[in-house]
C-alpha cells in the first residue's frame, strides 16, 4: 500500500523552488513510541510507503496549484535511516525520562514532534519533516 503525501513548494525571489513548510508524516502515540524501537515504529512504517506529490504554491487564493513532481523514496539503511533514527530515540528518550508534554518541535534534526492542529495547549502531537528533509525526500534520496 502507499502513503500519500501532498507538500507545497514556492518559488523565491532567485526562482529556486524549495518547500513552502514542513510535511506532516504520522501522529505520535506516546504509549507505541515509548515502548516500540524505530525498527518497529509507526513512523519508519509510514515512511517506507510514501509517495510524495509536490504542487507550486501560487497564492492564497488557490486558484491553480501546479503539479511539480512525484517521488518515491527508499530510506535505505545509510545515513538518511540513520539521521531519522536518531530524532525518533530523541522523541523515545523524551517521552520516557521526561513525559509526552516536553516534546517539542525545537527537537530533531530531520524530523520533529511538534503540536497537531491549533497549537498554544494542543496536547496532540505528530511527526513531521523538516522542509531539509522534504527537499532530500523530493530529490529520492
Amino acid at each position: 500500500s502507499w502513503e500519500l503525501k501532498l507538500v507545497s513548494l514556492k518559488r523565491l525571489k532567485s526562482g529556486a523552488i524549495v518547500p513552502k513548510e514542513t510535511m506532516q508524516i504520522t501522529m505520535i502515540d506516546a504509549y507505541d513510541v515509548e515502548r516500540k524501537p524505530f525498527e518497529q515504529s509507526h513512523l519508519l512504517a509510514k515512511l517506507r510507503k510514501a509517495l510524495i506529490c509536490a504542487t507550486l504554491f501560487i497564492s492564497k487564493a488557490e486558484t491553480s496549484r501546479p503539479f511539480v513532481k512525484a517521488a518515491y523514496f527508499d530510506l535505505g539503511d545509510g545515513e538518511l535511516y540513520d539521521a531519522i533514527k536518531a530524532d525518533y530515540d530523541l522523541v523515545r528518550n523524551t517521552i520516557r525520562t521526561r513525559g509526552f508534554e516536553a516534546l517539542t518541535g525545537r527537537m530533531g534534526v530531520l524530523v520533529q514532534p511538534r503540536t497537531k492542529g491549533a497549537g498554544h495547549g494542543s496536547s496532540s502531537r505528530a511527526f513531521y519533516a523538516r522542509t531539509g528533509m522534504v527537499k532530500r525526500l523530493l530529490r529520492g534520496q
